[in-house]
C-alpha cells in the first residue's frame, strides 16, 4: 500500500500540526488584509472595547465572518470530495457527481425568481435544502435494482440528475433577467456578503458531516478493496454508502448554500492529501478538511488584493489554480492513488 509522502504516523501527525499552524496563519492575514488593511490592535479592540467604528464594524462584522465562513466552506469541500472519492471509487469524483451542487443552485435560483429573495441569509437555506434533495434523488435513483447504490450508479445517477436540474436552472435564469442578475454573483463561488448570520446557523451541519466521515473513515478503506472482499469482511455496503452519501449531502450542501458551487476545491485538494497521507482515510480526510480550508482561505484573501479596490470571486480563484494543479496531478499520479 502507498503510504504517501510521509509514511510514518508520527510524521503524518507532525505534518497535520503543521497544517493546522499554516491555515492559523492564512485566517490572521485573511482578517488583517484586504480592500483596506487593518491593525492587530484594531480586531483585538472589535470585540474587547468595541466602539461602533468604521474599522471595527468591518472587522467584526465583515472580515471576522467571512474568514470563519471561508474556514467552514473550505474543510467541508475537503471533506466531502474525499468521501465522493472513497464511496465511488473514482477518483474523478466530486461533491457534484452526488447531485448536491446542481439541487442547491435550483433551489436558489427558485427563492430568487419565485421568491423575491435576493439576500444570502434569505436563500441559504433554499440551496441547503436543494443540496439535501438532490444528493437524496441521487441516492434513491442509485438505490434501486438488486445490487444497491453500486460506485457505478452513483456516478451514473449523479451524471443524470445533475444535467437534468442544471437544465432546469438554466431555463430560470434566461427567463428572467433579474434572477440572473442575482444569481451570477452566487454562481461563480464568493464570499462576498456572507456575515454573522450565516456562521453560527451552517457549523453543526458541517460538525455532524465530519464526524459521520469519521465514523466511516475505516469502512471507506475496507470498501477500496471491493464490494466482495467489503462484504466478506463483514461490511455493510448499504449503510456505508447510505450514511457517506448523507454526510457529503451535509457538508457539501452546506458550503454550497453558503458560498455557491466553488469547484475543484473537493475535487483537486483530496488528490493531494492523498499524495501526503497514502489512502487510508483516517489521514485523508483531516488532512482534506485542514488543507482544503486554507486554500480556500488563502484564494479568497488573494481574490480581495489582486484587483482592489474590485474584487475576483473566490470561485474563480480556485478555478484557475485548482484547474492546473488537478492536470499535474493525474500527470504524475495516473489517478492510481485510491
Amino acid at each position: 500500500m502507498n503510504e504517501g509522502l510521509l509514511g510514518h504516523p508520527a510524521a503524518k501527525a507532525a505534518g497535520l500540526a503543521g497544517a493546522l499552524l499554516l491555515l492559523a496563519a492564512a485566517a490572521v492575514c485573511s482578517v488583517l488584509v484586504g480592500n483596506g488593511n487593518v491593525a492587530v490592535r484594531d480586531v483585538v479592540d472589535a470585540y474587547s472595547g468595541f466602539d461602533g467604528s468604521n474599522v471595527q464594524r468591518a472587522v467584526r462584522y465583515v472580515r471576522v465572518p467571512r474568514t470563519l465562513v471561508a474556514i467552514e466552506a473550505g474543510a467541508a469541500l475537503g471533506v466531502a470530495g474525499a468521501l465522493a472519492q472513497g464511496l465511488t471509487r473514482n477518483p474523478l469524483a466530486g461533491p457534484d457527481i452526488l447531485g448536491v451542487t446542481a439541487g442547491a443552485s435550483l433551489a436558489a435560483v427558485l427563492a430568487i425568481a419565485t421568491l423575491g429573495i435576493t439576500t444570502l441569509s434569505g436563500y441559504v437555506w433554499f440551496a441547503f435544502l436543494g443540496a439535501a434533495l438532490g444528493g437524496g434523488l441521487v441516492y434513491l435513483l442509485a438505490s434501486t435494482g438488486p445490487t444497491g447504490a453500486t460506485p457505478v450508479k452513483l456516478a451514473l445517477a449523479g451524471v443524470g440528475v445533475s444535467a437534468m436540474l442544471g437544465a432546469i436552472t438554466s431555463a430560470f435564469t434566461f427567463l428572467d433577467l433579474d434572477t440572473l442578475r442575482q444569481y451570477r454573483f452566487w454562481v461563480v463561488g464568493s464570499l462576498n456578503g456572507t456575515s454573522q448570520g450565516v456562521v453560527a446557523p451552517l457549523l453543526p451541519f458541517v460538525l455532524v458531516g465530519i464526524a459521520l466521515s469519521a465514523g466511516l473513515a475505516r469502512g471507506l478503506n475496507v470498501l477500496a478493496l471491493g464490494d466482495e472482499l467489503a462484504v466478506a469482511l463483514g461490511r455493510r455496503l448499504a449503510w456505508t454508502r447510505g450514511t457517506g452519501a448523507a454526510a457529503v449531502v451535509l457538508l457539501a450542501g452546506s458550503a454550497t448554500a453558503a458560498a455557491g458551487p466553488i469547484g475543484f476545491v473537493g475535487l483537486t485538494v483530496p488528490h493531494a492529501a492523498r499524495a501526503i497521507t497514502g489512502p487510508d482515510h483516517r489521514w485523508l480526510l483531516p488532512y482534506a478538511a485542514v488543507l482544503s480550508a486554507t486554500l480556500l482561505v488563502v484564494a479568497d484573501t488573494v481574490g480581495r488584493v489582486v484587483a482592489r479596490p474590485q474584487e475576483i470571486q473566490v470561485g474563480i480563484v480556485t478555478a484557475l489554480v485548482g484547474a492546473p494543479v488537478f492536470i499535474l496531478l493525474v500527470r504524475r499520479q495516473r489517478l492510481s492513488g485510491l
